[in-house]
């Protein structure tokens, strides 16, 4: 017949057993990617300031142009499409994608070689990263 004493200590010692069990049949994952470094939200980013500062804004060098997001991809790599204003339907002259996690990011197109690319391309590096305004 057991003791007093020997059932005090039954009930916590299973316990801590348990405890000691569940815990070692757990996997230990690597924490988890932010997600506003992913792709979707970077680029959800970028569109909205290319939309605000060339677009809404007015900016002359982006007047015969219009923006086309195509943020839900089921490839796994949203983006954004500059086309030409009254040809929406046109190849377009632009575009910028991303995928991965971190996003990687591409711009490319005929756009892209001319002289507004050099301000396009630190626009859009600056918005993936976070920042926010025009210049």
């Amino acid at each position: 017949m057991p003791s007093m004493f020997s059932r005090r200590l039954t009930g916590p010692a299973c316990a801590a057993f348990a405890l000691t069990l569940l815990a070692s049949c757990q996997t230990s994952r690597p924490p988890a990617p932010t997600a506003s470094s992913a792709a979707l939200p970077t680029m959800e980013r970028v569109a909205l300031g290319a939309n605000s500062c060339w677009f809404k804004s007015g900016d002359a060098a982006f007047k015969n142009y219009r923006l086309a997001p195509e943020l839900n991809s089921f490839s796994g790599r949203p983006r954004i499409l500059i086309v030409p204003r009254k040809s929406p339907e046109a190849r377009p002259l632009a575009v910028i994608q991303a995928e991965g996690q971190p996003a990687r990011l591409q711009a490319f197109g005929p756009l892209m070689s001319e002289p507004v690319a050099t301000r396009m391309s630190a626009d859009i590096r600056r918005w993936a990263a976070g920042g926010q305004g025009c210049n």
